[in-house]
């Protein structure tokens, strides 16, 4: 018995499920966000809940029902809340700005690096040193997070580098004589 597909998702006031065949679509302040799911899940919708059941009982079906349920809650939370990822910049002249349609990142390289901001996300760039990532698309902030921490990815001996806020880094003793 699944742990996570077994819990029901909540749908907060304001948000809408609609079902169409093996695709769902959740409609909220924030936008709307679908996905398609298997045919080996069914998808019921009751009493301000939905809840996810397998079809079968083989293992393929019973790995679909925790997933099916993931991306159906990430779904209700995305229209509602919508996600953040924050990261920091560490080290002597790195920063980060947004200009126009861009964000503008100096890491250290003899060039800048220009990241344009892709539909449906906003960052933020309230210090110098820290960028936030905002959208409701949870797959999609965390992409856009990951494509930025990997132009200039934390190393261990200085912790210099772009790494998540939450991301402990763990540091390496230099050289010894």
């Amino acid at each position: 018995m699944s742990r996570v597909g077994s819990n029901p998702v909540q749908v907060p006031d304001g948000v809408t499920i609609e079902m169409a065949g093996n695709v769902v679509t959740a409609k909220g302040k924030l936008g709307a966000l679908s996905v398609t799911l298997t045919d080996d899940v069914k998808v019921e919708q009751a009493d301000g809940q939905v809840t996810v059941t397998p079809l079968a009982s083989h293992k393929r079906a019973r790995q679909m029902w925790g997933t099916a349920r993931s991306l159906i809650n990430g779904l209700v939370i995305g229209v509602s809340e919508g996600f953040t990822r924050k990261l920091e910049i560490n080290g002597v002249g790195y920063r980060a700005a947004v200009q126009g349609k861009d964000v503008v990142l100096q890491l250290g390289f003899s060039h800048e690096v220009r990241y344009p901001i892709p539909e449906g996300i906003k960052i933020d760039v309230p210090e110098q040193n820290q960028i936030v990532i905002t959208g409701a698309d949870k797959q999609r902030v965390g992409q856009v997070a990951a494509e930025i921490r990997s132009y200039r990815p934390p190393e261990p001996y200085k912790g210099k580098g772009v790494k998540y806020a939450d991301e402990y880094i763990l540091r390496k003793e230099g050289k010894k004589k």
